[in-house]
């Protein structure tokens, strides 16, 4: 099967979410399921990226709604795929490998297991069992060097046990993590089952390309990266898939395999929205670069860890998509004490004509966006040579 390129952009838009209106009622649980996972962040730029990648799905979204999800227990947990993530509790089951990786990368580093010695376990079980969720403020250890990404010990000791399963999240404020048992987090029926490796290596990588909808051995490695390369390339040996070619933005043919329902999924990919969306820059639609880049003609990178003199854009660049075409890039910062939206610098892609129109349509989305972070007033710190 050969798939166009317009085609395969408009199936990529409607396997993240993006192809409908963000309107409607919110069903917030549904929307997880869709996209597979939710992206933590701790920048606060506009809205913390897990808010603004719901928000994108659906306006009626507001910032206090998954920290109300994960207070009430039952719906969904966090833990690593590519970064911190929320995920759908069901899920799990088929967690457990993962739990095993992430404690084996600590358990094999010297560096990390010299600073775990330094940590009191027995303590910091001992009070979460009898206090209950703990923050780690709730400690009281110093740490041992002046590096950024440096952590006391005993922040390191609930990371540990956290990536290892025995703590879980029990609820944020304000963004601050509180640490619990992991049996008085997660629901009975998601414990202690006795899946196999192999039927969570199945389980991950049916899933991945399920929420890809095409990918090659590469993309659904990474989706939840929960497995290795090999691990996938042995289940794609004995899978019955569905081969592909898609076409690229350069016209290129590129191999990849899609699930069995392909076809019926590009005839319900029809032309998604005209909405114009301003996209958070870890959003799943753009999270890996190359995939973008191959399917849009769209180059980017976030620049949060580029110096200033450095950088091409800016610090907090974030991607404007219409349609099924990325038309530009706008720089913004949200201040909340002002409650103002910042506009610090826009650029429209090549070969796009920014029309009256389009203009109108950015206006709106900025407003909306600043409504999501109680931001009242969108400011233009540059005057951009827009139609009149």
């Amino acid at each position: 099967m050969e798939i166009k390129n317009k085609d395969i952009r408009n199936l990529w838009i409607s396997t993240t979410g993006l192809s409908v209106s963000p309107a409607g009622q919110l069903d917030l649980m549904e929307l997880i399921k869709q996209i597979g996972f939710v992206q933590l962040d701790t920048i606060q730029n506009v809205s913390r990226a897990h808010h603004h990648i719901i928000w994108s799905r659906n306006q009626n979204y507001q910032e206090h709604m998954l920290d109300d999800l994960l207070k009430e227990k039952g719906n969904i947990f966090e833990h690593f795929t590519h970064d911190a993530s929320v995920i759908p509790v069901e899920y799990y089951p088929m967690w457990t490998r993962q739990f095993g990786r992430m404690k084996a990368y600590y358990d094999k580093s010297k560096r990390y297991q010299e600073m775990l010695k330094l940590a009191d376990f027995d303590d910091i079980i001992g009070r979460i069992t009898n206090e209950g969720a703990l923050s780690t403020e709730a400690f009281n250890t110093t740490k041992q060097t002046d590096k950024m990404w440096s952590r006391p010990p005993h922040k390191l000791a609930l990371d540990y046990m956290w990536y290892a399963g025995e703590l879980a999240t029990s609820h944020r404020e304000k963004f601050k993590k509180f640490y619990d048992l992991s049996e008085r987090v997660i629901p009975e029926q998601h414990l202690n089952h006795d899946n196999d490796d192999q039927a969570q290596i199945n389980w991950l990588c049916e899933n991945a390309l399920d929420k890809l909808s095409f990918a090659n051995a590469k993309e659904i490695k990474e989706f939840w990266d929960a497995t290795d390369r090999s691990e996938v390339n042995n289940w794609i040996k004995y899978q019955k898939l569905t081969p592909i070619k898609w076409q690229s933005a350069e016209g290129t043919w590129i191999d990849a395999f899609a699930p069995a329902d392909i076809a019926l999924r590009l005839e319900k990919a029809k032309n998604p929205t005209s909405k114009l969306r301003i996209l958070n820059p870890f959003d799943p639609a753009i999270r890996d670069r190359e995939r973008l880049l191959k399917l849009f003609g769209f180059d980017y990178k976030i620049e949060i860890f580029v110096p200033a003199a450095k950088r091409k854009w800016g610090y907090y660049v974030y991607p404007i998509l219409e349609g099924n075409r990325f038309i530009g890039r706008i720089d913004l910062k949200g201040d909340r004490k002002k409650k103002l939206l910042n506009v610090i610098n826009f650029w429209s892609e090549p070969n796009v004509k920014w029309t009256t129109n389009r203009q109108e349509k950015l206006e709106t989305e900025l407003s909306r966006l600043g409504k999501l972070a109680d931001l009242e007033t969108v400011n233009w710190m540059i005057k951009p040579d827009f139609p009149q």
